[in-house]
């Protein structure tokens, strides 16, 4: 009987090794693994890359709509009549989606991995997953500040698709935006020059926009820089008199 127990137990160990064999052999979208030689042929997005600000002046907004436009003008007569901006949300928070992307003077990151592209912001460390493996969105979809993105790519043009972005962040300054919002991303190198990003940024929104919402960011590439630590330890440092940090939107 324990020779039968041990020829037993030798056989479903070996069952087991097996199975993890041909489970490690496998690929897709739920088995990246041993897909990394395949990132060679993606763009070079290495480096890390800096908003490039655009000629000054006004520019176009969203076209808000019904109570989101009300409670924009409503935060704009606070503005005027207390000389700062209310905010609903801690300093401490992040600006999240779509506001991250517009984010001036701190720099950010690709990474490219199997089955995802991350993205890394200087500004309160904000990391932000694209799932590349063929995914769609969940039907039980968890909101976050940066949403739930699934992405493709059409040749050097990295697609993107978002939803399930809280309602905490905002369109721009002040402006709302609802449960049903959606951003559609394509970025590119620029043909003209291999250290331009392009992101041409789409927003729709039907319960707060009266019509798509486009915008357009450049970044220019940066090969020797490194993304530094972001505390606000250290901004309360910097504001007792070293220096002073402060985040300001795109214009």
């Amino acid at each position: 009987m324990p020779r039968m127990r041990a020829i037993l137990v030798g056989c479903l160990a070996l069952a087991g090794t097996v199975v993890l064999a041909g489970e490690a052999g496998k690929t897709g979208a739920a088995w990246p693994r041993g897909q990394y030689a395949a990132l060679d042929r993606l763009p070079d997005w290495g480096g890390v890359w800096v908003l490039a600000r655009g000629p000054g002046g006004p520019r176009q907004q969203p076209a808000l709509k019904g109570p989101y436009l009300e409670q924009y003008r409503e935060w704009q007569r606070y503005l005027e009549r207390e000389g700062v901006p209310r905010r609903d949300v801690s300093n401490c928070m992040p600006p999240g989606m779509p506001r991250m992307m517009g984010t001036g003077q701190y720099p950010l990151e690709f990474l490219f991995t199997p089955g995802r592209v991350t993205i890394l912001h200087e500004a309160w460390m904000q990391a932000r997953t694209i799932f590349t493996d063929g995914r769609g969105h969940p039907e039980d979809l968890d909101p976050g500040i940066f949403g739930h993105s699934i992405g493709r790519w059409e040749g050097d043009t990295l697609v993107v698709d978002t939803v399930g972005i809280k309602t905490i962040t905002e369109l721009e300054q002040g402006m709302k935006h609802s449960d049903k919002l959606r951003i559609t991303e394509r970025f590119r190198l620029s043909p003209d020059d291999p250290d331009t990003l392009v992101l041409e940024m789409t927003l729709e929104d039907p319960e707060a926009l009266a019509e798509p919402y486009r915008r357009t960011y450049t970044y220019r590439r940066e090969r020797d820089w490194n993304l530094m630590e972001f505390s606000f330890a250290a901004q309360h440092r910097h504001h007792a008199g070293l220096a002073l940090i402060s985040v300001a939107p795109a214009s």
